[in-house]
């Protein structure tokens, strides 16, 4: 009777087992992921990088990058933000229509010496994560020998200059 009822209940484990391998269709719950929306905003970057390159302290700090809304409704940037004081980011205010293409400017404090490596998180009407915009380059110190002239030998110095 044992090896009945131990036999019964592998049968009816295996059967619950292949009934739920079913193939067939479920209704989304909560925990799955929706479907991807159809339409609305997206912002196309032109390059997630800007790169400053190597430039002289007091260089131009300003750059721009362009980008486009790919999407099928008007796109609104609600925010940029640098990740610091020294990198600062200009957007346009007015919704950007589908197929139209704006600039973003940003302008970084190069009168900081060194390696530059920044981000500019934008915010938009998108939904979803921020775009990340990584800002690049190197600043070296101005060459004061090169810009002051050299000294020239006079009599007071003894001309050993």
């Amino acid at each position: 009777m044992k090896k009945l009822f131990l036999l019964s209940f592998v049968f009816a484990a295996f059967s619950m087992v292949a009934v739920a391998q079913s193939t067939e269709p479920t209704t989304p719950t909560k925990t799955e992921a929706p479907a991807p929306e159809t339409g609305g905003p997206i912002m196309s970057l032109e390059s997630n990088t800007v790169d400053y390159g190597t430039l002289n302290q007091h260089g131009e700090p300003l750059r721009k990058v362009s980008f486009t809304n790919t999407g099928t409704e008007p796109l609104v940037i609600k925010n940029a933000r640098g990740s610091c004081g020294c990198t600062v980011p200009t957007w346009p205010k007015e919704p950007i229509l589908p197929g139209a293409s704006a600039d973003i400017e940003i302008r970084y404090a190069t009168n900081r010496l060194g390696k530059i490596n920044k981000t500019v998180k934008i915010t938009t009407n998108e939904g979803g994560d921020a775009h990340v915009i990584k800002v690049i380059g190197n600043i070296l110190k101005l060459d004061e020998e090169k810009s002051v002239p050299a000294k020239a030998p006079s009599i007071l110095s003894g001309g050993n200059n």
